[in-house]
């Protein structure tokens, strides 16, 4: 079987670098790469991708034994309708570590046909650091700063600036993504004293676009590559399935149209005056029931989404997640939330996609912060009462990251600073005194919890019976106070 390259599949066209892409990670590649790609092969748009890694260890190094190439594996269900699509996705054009390369990053920074910057370095990669001090050839630690560093080494090399704007179009899934990137670079300006000029072309020529993306992503399909390999005819290690659905959703100045021509196309990409229904409904009732799942699913024995929603008990306690805990957070018509969770519920069953919990965990805690712990803050102060399930999750999320940080079972990488935390507790703590470390931690929370009451007497109840019954047995045990529009 042939390796996949430039050469092996024939590829000579080189494409104008157009797009500069933070993260080369699965769901960008099945998501904005797939979209460049579509909009190359039917709309002229004729852009090349130059992707940089945006920390140290990553996958430039698979990408460039591949010349960038990689093939797409599209399935699910629409209308009762099978979708099954494998397409090679060829608009990636240059790969770049700059933790080895620096002068390729700044190189970059040159380029006469660059017109978007797109990033996905996960929630935790939008931050301010203001201990975040490079030396003369160092890079900055956080994203936000070596995109400052990026542009400002574009603003000095280009002499003529007058018609170099540029659109920045983050996918981290926080609220108002770009605004807080633009601000975190402002925040860098000051702090590295750099001239107020590069700070008046930020405000005038870069255009931040804020967004909502929405696609499932599970990644590399390692089940079935063998299958796919035999399909494709190449080896291709780098693979990247995702179901059929996606939504793009900018917010922003109307120029970021002309930057990313996607809309009036097939594609599902929307323009809009106003995110914020569209991001609540979608991070509440997708994400949060995502990350609310993971930690207790995979203390339950479970491997997958799907098998996670199809169980018994824990598909009982997904569905009630949504409908009686998380739905009655969101001000939107009842009927239109309900349609979004039953398909996303659908989507969860897709038959196709493999989509492992523990791919799904990394940064747990950052994403349970961002994704949860709002809907259960909100949750109280509606209800005067702490959610009962989202509490549970919240427990698991505690005994998860504890029983992983002392060899229980596997943990996969996560931040640091988190895991650290967690090695430092005896795992033979008193369960209360372990909710009440977690909880009043500011670095995990951006505040103590400890002073909401009903919070912490829900987690401490919750992860005493985790503790002293089992995940299996205290999911199985719960009950439940079902509304009539989830049976």
């Amino acid at each position: 079987m042939k390796k996949l390259n430039r050469s092996t599949a024939n590829i000579e066209e080189q494409l104008p670098v157009k797009i500069v892409q933070f993260g080369e990670g699965n769901f960008l590649r099945a998501f904005a790469d797939w979209m460049i790609q579509k909009l190359n092969d039917t709309a002229g748009y004729n852009a090349g991708v130059a992707v940089v890694q945006p920390i140290e260890h990553g996958m430039v190094d698979m990408l460039n034994a591949q010349d960038g190439l990689y093939h797409h594996k599209m399935r699910g269900l629409s209308g009762g309708n099978v979708i099954d699509e494998t397409n090679l996705i060829s608009c990636i054009q240059q790969c770049i570590n700059p933790f080895d390369n620096q002068k390729a990053f700044y190189e970059l920074a040159k380029e006469e046909d660059l017109e978007v910057i797109i990033s996905n370095t996960t929630e935790a990669g939008i931050v301010f650091n203001d201990d975040d001090l490079p030396g003369e050839g160092e890079l900055a630690k956080t994203f936000p700063g070596k995109l400052t560093q990026f542009l400002h080494s574009r603003y000095e090399a280009l002499a003529d600036l007058s018609n170099k704007e540029l659109a920045v179009i983050p996918c981290e899934l926080i609220d108002r993504n770009g605004d807080k990137l633009k601000s975190a670079i402002e925040n860098y300006i000051s702090l590295w004293g750099l001239s107020m000029q590069f700070k008046e072309w930020i405000n005038d020529s870069i255009y931040f676009g804020n967004t909502l993306v929405d696609r499932i992503v599970p990644g590399f399909p390692r089940e079935e590559i063998n299958n796919i390999q035999q399909e494709i005819d190449y080896e291709d290690n780098l693979v990247v399935a995702s179901e059929s659905f996606h939504l793009w959703v900018i917010e922003g100045p109307e120029k970021l149209k002309q930057f990313f021509p996607a809309e009036n196309t097939d594609l599902n990409v929307k323009f809009v005056d106003n995110l914020t229904p569209y991001r609540t409904r979608k991070v509440r009732i997708l994400n949060g029931s995502h990350t609310t799942m993971v930690p207790t699913g995979l203390l339950y024995g479970l491997e997958t989404v799907k098998e996670t929603v199809e169980d018994k008990y824990m598909g009982r306690f997904v569905k009630n997640v949504m409908f009686e805990e998380i739905i009655p957070t969101i001000d939107l018509p009842q009927t239109e939330l309900e349609e979004f969770a039953n398909s996303v519920i659908e989507r969860f069953q897709n038959p196709f996609i493999r989509h492992e919990l523990k791919s799904i965990a990394l940064n747990s805690v950052s994403k349970f912060k961002v994704r949860v712990l709002p809907v259960i803050l909100d949750f109280i102060e509606r209800k005067n009462e702490a959610p009962q399930l989202l509490c549970l999750g919240f427990a698991g999320l505690i005994k998860f990251y504890l029983d992983g940080t002392h060899g229980k079972h596997e943990l996969l990488n996560d931040d640091k600073a988190v895991l650290e935390y967690f090695v430092e507790i005896d795992p033979q703590i008193d369960s209360d005194k372990l909710v009440e470390l977690v909880l009043g931690n500011e670095d995990f929370w951006g505040r103590s919890l400890l002073n909401n009451e009903q919070l912490v007497a829900s987690v401490k109840k919750s992860l005493e019976a985790i503790n002293h019954n089992g995940v299996q047995n205290t999911i199985k045990k719960l009950d439940y106070v079902t509304s009539n529009n989830n049976k």
